[in-house]
């Protein structure tokens, strides 16, 4: 089966609607969210394709594939992250601009700074002595690199 267009997100759906129907997960790490087009296997089994039509990235909870007895929903694998949680506005901002400088991409979870985990980061975080955890949490969202260069 290919998948050329995202039916909804689960969210959008009432949940008699959802529970109605047999469903089947296809697992992802949040990375593969941002491939327009690529191979993926539900948890019965079951091959799909996906080349999206529309470039856009993928979402955790979108539906693949929906009739009045299945449905296909994407979901995240955790992935191993910073959570960062600033205790004033000085702090965020020391903070966002280092991680900045070194074009890591964040999310944002309430007043928590989310970022994929590495061992630099967390020795400057220790050094700065700005609070954070390191923790197993899935993402919505695939971490989007924004392009740039320093011309």
């Amino acid at each position: 089966m290919i998948i050329e267009e995202i039916v909804t997100n689960v969210s959008e759906l009432n949940p008699d609607e959802l529970n109605k129907r047999h469903q089947e997960k296809v697992y992802m790490e949040s990375a593969h969210l941002m491939k327009r087009i690529q191979r993926v296997e539900t948890d019965h089994g079951r091959d799909l394709g996906i080349r999206l039509k529309n470039p856009r990235d993928l979402k955790a909870g979108d539906v693949l594939y929906m009739d009045d007895e299945n449905i296909i929903i994407i979901d995240v694998l955790s992935d191993d992250l910073i959570i960062i949680s600033p205790r004033s506005m000085n702090e965020m901002g020391t903070i966002a601009h280092q991680l900045g400088n070194r074009h890591l991409p964040a999310q944002f979870e309430g007043d928590d700074m989310l970022v994929q985990y590495d061992y630099l980061v967390e020795e400057l975080l220790d050094e700065m002595e700005i609070p954070f955890k390191r923790e197993e949490r899935k993402v919505k969202q695939a971490f989007r690199h924004i392009g740039h260069s320093h011309d």
